[in-house]
């Protein structure tokens, strides 16, 4: 992040534009020098002269080069984001936020839900798994999407579906002719894994629907509140706690979060609206 001017953005080049399903694209960016991001954190994403919004990077926080960021198109901005061509020079301001606690996870069974975009923040943290493999138990991925056009990353899960220590598991709410895998929300898989509970720790990202009754199901299962994590990217706008969009009782997300322990906001109001 530039010290002297909070507000400025470092310049990056998209370089790749990727088709993750028909509301769902990736953007490659480079940015003009070296930008380090802890998984989990976010950054804010300029288009000049359109505006700018909060997305947490897809690709590996080892990685410092290149940037990788998936984005839904949903509102104003990310309508026009979507239609950018390689070659548009953006801007990224960041990171920001309190991002995975990796460090805590080692040595441990790792089980990560995820739904939706909610794939993109968790394909960091498996990136950062993947590198740390050496020094953890075991990462259970489960993922839920619409449908199979709405399954992103289809060729990163077959890669980790290959790695040592990862186990994947994969539904959608909707199932065509082509789909082989379970049908049902997101929360089924979590009857099919085998986790040993009391040595593991939970991640949950995706929609806010999805996130309730995962936790729900995890708590269910004898997760302890302390061991879930959330990804509660709700409402961001500013990055800095200025603007109050995203407060959540005591905390900011932005400023605060946007992971938290459950134990952290579950007393907290409102916190899957």
């Amino acid at each position: 992040m530039n010290r002297d001017n909070i507000y400025k953005p470092l310049r990056a080049k998209l370089v790749e534009v990727i088709d993750e399903s028909p509301t769902i694209k990736s953007f490659v960016l480079e940015p003009e020098k070296e930008f380090s991001f802890a998984t989990g954190q976010f950054i804010e994403l300029t288009l000049n002269g359109t505006g700018e919004a909060p997305f947490t990077p897809s690709s590996s926080p080892l990685v410092k080069d290149r940037m990788e960021i998936t984005i839904m198109r949903a509102g104003y901005v990310t309508k026009k984001i979507h239609r950018l061509k390689p070659g548009v020079i953006m801007g990224i301001r960041g990171p920001y936020g309190r991002g995975y606690p990796v460090g805590e996870f080692l040595g441990k069974e790792i089980l990560v839900l995820g739904g939706g975009c909610g794939f993109a923040p968790l394909r960091s943290l498996l990136y950062n798994l993947e590198a740390e493999k050496d020094r953890i138990r075991k990462v259970t991925f489960c993922y839920g999407a619409k449908n199979s056009c709405e399954c992103i990353y289809k060729p990163y899960i077959e890669r980790l579906r290959a790695v040592d220590k990862f186990e994947v598991h994969l539904t959608v709410d909707q199932a065509d002719e082509t789909w082989t895998e379970e049908v049902g929300v997101a929360t089924v898989l979590l009857d099919k894994v085998k986790v040993n509970i009391p040595d593991s720790v939970a991640v949950v990202c995706g929609p806010p629907i999805m996130m309730k009754f995962g936790v729900l199901k995890l708590l269910e299962m004898g997760y302890d509140d302390r061991q879930v994590y959330l990804s509660m990217e709700k409402n961001m706008s500013c990055g800095l706690g200025k603007c109050g969009h995203c407060m959540m009782g005591e905390y900011f997300v932005c400023r605060d979060g946007p992971v938290f322990r459950y134990d952290e906001i579950k007393d907290q109001p409102d916190i899957w609206k």
